[in-house]
C-alpha cells in the first residue's frame, strides 16, 4: 500500500470518496465538523490517498490545529477495500506525520450515536482517549472527541 499527499485535484476516485464521505457524515448527523474539498484544500490541511497500484483503498487528512496540536479528519475507506487495515495504515501514517511536525496532540471529533460505534472503538484501539473539545469546536450533542498524547 502506498500512502501519498494528494493535491485533490486530478483524480475523480478521490473526490468520489470525498463526496460519498461528506454526504454519509451529514446524513448521519445533523451538525459536525466534516470537511468539503476546498475545506481540504486549505494550507494547514494535508490530504493523503491510500494506493493499491491504480486502486484507491482509502483517504484520511492532518489537520493542524496549533504547531503542538494536530488533527485527524476525513478518514474513509473505500467499501472494497473494508477490513483489509485501510484504516489502521493510514491513522498510523497521520500519526508518524504528527510526531515528525512535533506535535504533541493528536485529536479527533467522531459520532456519538451507535452507527459510530466501531469508529470509536478502532481510535481507542490505536491509542486514543475520549476528551474535551479541542481547539475552536464548540460543544456538540451529535460529536464524542478523543486525542492521543505524542512522545517526542
Amino acid at each position: 500500500m502506498l500512502i501519498k499527499i494528494d493535491d485533490l485535484k486530478s483524480t475523480p476516485a478521490v473526490l468520489a470518496l470525498i463526496s460519498l464521505h461528506v454526504a454519509e457524515i451529514n446524513r448521519m448527523v445533523d451538525s459536525c465538523d466534516v470537511l468539503d474539498v476546498s475545506s481540504l484544500q486549505a494550507p494547514n490541511v494535508t490530504f493523503y490517498s491510500a494506493w493499491e497500484g491504480d486502486d484507491l483503498m482509502g483517504i484520511g487528512a492532518l489537520k493542524e490545529l496549533s504547531p503542538t496540536h494536530g488533527e485527524v479528519k476525513s478518514m474513509r475507506t473505500a467499501a472494497t477495500h473494508f477490513r483489509k487495515g485501510v484504516g489502521r495504515a493510514i491513522v498510523e501514517h497521520l500519526i508518524k506525520v504528527a510526531r515528525e511536525r512535533g506535535y504533541t496532540r493528536l485529536s479527533l471529533e467522531t459520532g456519538k450515536d451507535a452507527s459510530f460505534e466501531s469508529a470509536r472503538g478502532f481510535y481507542a484501539n490505536v491509542g486514543f482517549e475520549f476528551c474535551e473539545p479541542y481547539g475552536s469546536l464548540p460543544p456538540c450533542p451529535d460529536s464524542l472527541f478523543m486525542t492521543l498524547r505524542l512522545e517526542r
